[in-house]
C-alpha cells in the first residue's frame, strides 16, 4: 500500500486541444515531471497531488494512477501480467469492482474482451489465495479499475475520479445540447481571463459557461459540487488530509465584476437560473431573456465567450442569417472585446465576416470544431474599415483618407495577434 509521502505516476485525461491547459493547471497546483501527451497529460506526486488534482483541475476529465505496464499480444497474456498484480493492496474479497477499456491494436479485437480477462484475472487471483472474490458492480464500485492497449502497449490503472470530472454536480437542468463543463471551463482558460473584467454569454443556454466563468473568477475548486471521488472508496484513502483540501478556501478569491447571461429561449434562463443557484453564484451572475439581435449594450470592460447553435440544431440558411447577425452585433457593441467564439462549421465563421486573431481546434463531442478570437477594433466604423484594409495592405497608414499613401509605423492594437496562453 502506498503511503501519503510516497511518489508515484499519474495520467490526467482531457479532451482534444485542452492539453497545454491542463499541464498549466498540473504545473499550478504542484505536479512534477509533466508530459503532454495526445487527450491527456503525465505527471508525478504523491497521494495529496492525486486528491488535489480531481479537486482542482477544470480541465481534466479523469485522474488514473498506473499500476502496471507491460507488453501483450493477446488476451491470455494481459490475464497473466493483471494476475501478478498484488490487488489486496487495492481491493478487499468483500468489495466491488468494474473494469474500463480501451483498445487501439489490431491484436486485439474487442475491448471488452479485454476487460473479461482482466476481471477473470482479479476473480482468479482472490480465489486462488484467499478462496473468496470480489464481485463486478458496474455502477458505483469500490474499485474503478482502466485497461489501455495501445499496439503491444498495455498499462493498467485504478481510476481515481470514478464518474467523469466534468460532473461537476451542480447541473439541475440542461438544454438540448448542453456544453460540456470541462471543455467549458478550458474554453474560458484558453482565453487568459481570470476574473479582470465582465463576462458576457449571449446565448448563454442552461448557463454553463456562466457557472465555469464564476467559479474561474472566484477560483472556486471544480471539485467543491462533487458528492464523490472513486478514491474515497480505496482502502488506503486519508479522510484528514483530504478534508483539509476540501476546506481549504485560503486560493478563493473576490471577484468585482458581473458574468451576464441571456438567451432568446425563456425555458433555457429558466435552466440556466436553477444551475446557477444551485451552484451559490446568484449574486455574480445577471440573466435576462434577450435575443442577441436586441442587444443593445454590451458592459465595459468586458470579454464575450459564447456556443452558438451549430450542427443539426438549426438549418442552414438559418445559420448563415445567425450568424451574420452575430458579426454586425460584434462590430456595433463589443468595440474593445475580445471574442471568443466556437463553431462547428467553417461557413459559419465566414458569415460573420470579420478577421480571426486566433484559432484553436477542439472538439465539442464528437465534433471537430475551431475556436475563434476576434479582437474587436475600438472606434468608429469608418475606422474599423480602415483598419481592415490596413491588415491586407501592410502599407496602408489607416489615419490617411487613402489609406494606401504612406506607412504607419505600426499595426494597431486591434490588429495585433494575442499572447500565447503560457503568458
Amino acid at each position: 500500500m502506498q503511503t501519503q509521502n510516497l511518489i508515484f505516476d499519474m495520467v490526467a485525461k482531457t479532451l482534444h486541444g485542452l492539453e497545454e491547459i491542463l499541464a498549466e493547471e498540473l504545473l499550478a497546483i504542484g505536479a512534477k515531471d509533466i508530459q503532454i501527451g495526445r487527450r491527456m497529460v503525465s505527471f508525478t506526486g504523491d497521494i495529496e497531488m492525486l486528491y488535489k488534482t480531481n479537486f482542482h483541475c477544470r480541465t481534466a476529465l479523469r485522474i488514473l494512477k498506473p499500476i502496471g505496464r507491460f507488453k501483450a499480444k493477446d488476451a491470455d497474456t494481459v490475464y497473466r501480467k493483471a494476475k501478478e498484480v498484488k490487488w489486496e493492496d487495492y481491493i478487499s474479497s468483500d468489495k466491488t469492482f468494474a473494469i474500463d477499456s480501451v483498445v487501439y491494436s489490431e491484436d486485439f479485437n474487442h475491448s471488452k474482451f479485454v476487460a473479461y480477462k482482466t476481471k477473470d484475472a482479479i476473480v482468479d487471483y482472490f480465489t486462488e489465495k484467499y478462496g473468496e472474490r470480489p464481485s463486478v458492480r458496474v455502477n458505483n464500485p469500490d474499485l474503478y479499475i482502466h485497461i489501455h492497449i495501445s499496439h503491444n502497449d498495455c498499462t493498467l490503472s485504478i481510476d481515481s475520479s470514478g464518474e467523469s470530472l466534468h460532473k461537476r454536480g451542480y447541473r439541475l437542468e440542461q438544454t438540448e445540447a448542453p456544453l460540456n463543463e470541462v471543455l467549458a471551463a478550458g474554453m474560458i482558460l484558453k482565453t487568459g481571463w481570470r476574473g479582470e473584467s465582465h463576462f458576457v454569454d449571449p446565448m448563454c443556454g442552461s448557463g454553463t459557461l456562466l457557472i465555469e466563468a464564476a467559479m474561474i473568477a472566484l477560483n472556486i475548486p471544480p471539485g467543491i459540487y462533487r458528492k464523490e471521488f472513486a478514491f474515497e472508496k480505496w482502502v488506503d484513502f486519508d479522510a484528514e488530509l483530504f478534508e483539509r483540501i476540501y476546506n481549504d478556501d485560503s486560493n478563493e478569491r473576490a471577484f468585482t465584476f458581473k458574468c451576464y447571461g441571456s438567451d432568446i429561449s425563456p425555458i433555457a434562463i429558466g435552466m440556466a437560473e436553477k444551475n446557477i443557484r444551485n451552484a451559490g453564484l446568484m449574486k455574480y451572475v445577471e440573466l435576462k431573456v434577450l435575443p442577441f439581435q436586441q442587444y443593445g449594450q454590451a458592459p465595459r470592460p468586458g470579454i464575450m465567450v459564447t456556443n452558438p447553435p451549430y450542427g443539426e440544431r438549426i438549418s442552414s440558411h438559418n445559420l448563415g442569417e445567425l450568424y451574420s447577425m452575430i458579426g454586425e452585433r460584434m462590430k456595433h457593441l463589443f468595440a474593445g472585446y475580445k471574442v471568443w467564439i466556437i463553431s462547428h462549421k467553417e461557413e459559419c465563421f465566414e458569415k460573420i465576416s470579420l478577421r480571426p486573431s486566433e484559432k484553436v481546434e477542439l472538439m465539442n463531442g464528437s465534433l471537430a470544431c475551431e475556436y475563434r478570437c476576434y479582437e474587436m477594433f475600438e472606434g468608429t466604423n469608418k475606422d474599423y474599415k480602415k483598419a481592415l484594409h490596413y491588415a491586407d495592405d501592410p502599407g496602408a497608414d489607416p489615419n490617411r483618407e487613402n489609406p494606401s499613401e504612406g506607412r504607419p509605423p505600426q499595426k494597431p492594437v486591434s490588429m495585433k495577434k494575442k499572447r500565447s496562453d503560457k503568458e
